[in-house]
């Protein structure tokens, strides 16, 4: 009986091992399942990182687009205050010009009043 049991415990133990042999292995293919799997993540994340940074700069780029129209069109309305003031400046000018003018003809033709003192 003895020499039954001993080959009954044989068998037992070599199942065993061949049943943790068997997960071992069974494992590995999990393992290399989901390093696989991780891989896939890692280029959807790429992709999609690659796909924000492509957004941002389109945002970026309008932004400083927008930056550029409003930097141009204040610009433009400067151009036309400075034309106006010109243009007002070269009235005023003009003007006292034109006084001048009179005050010099009035000098002429009358005679200068000196006060006593």
């Amino acid at each position: 009986m003895s020499e039954s049991q001993s080959r009954y415990s044989i068998v037992e133990r070599l199942t065993q091992r061949k049943l943790d042999i068997m997960t071992a292995k069974s494992e590995l293919k999990e393992e290399l399942k989901h390093k696989e799997q991780k891989i896939e993540e890692l280029k959807k994340d790429l992709d999609n990182w690659n796909k924000d940074i492509e957004e941002d700069m389109k945002r970026e780029r309008r932004s400083r687009e927008r930056l550029i129209e409003r930097s141009i069109q204040a610009f433009q309305n400067m151009k036309e205050r400075i034309k106006e003031k010109e243009q007002i400046y070269d009235e005023k000018i003009n003007a006292i010009e034109e006084a001048l003018a009179s005050i010099e003809e009035i000098s002429k033709t009358s005679p200068t009043i000196q006060s006593k003192s």
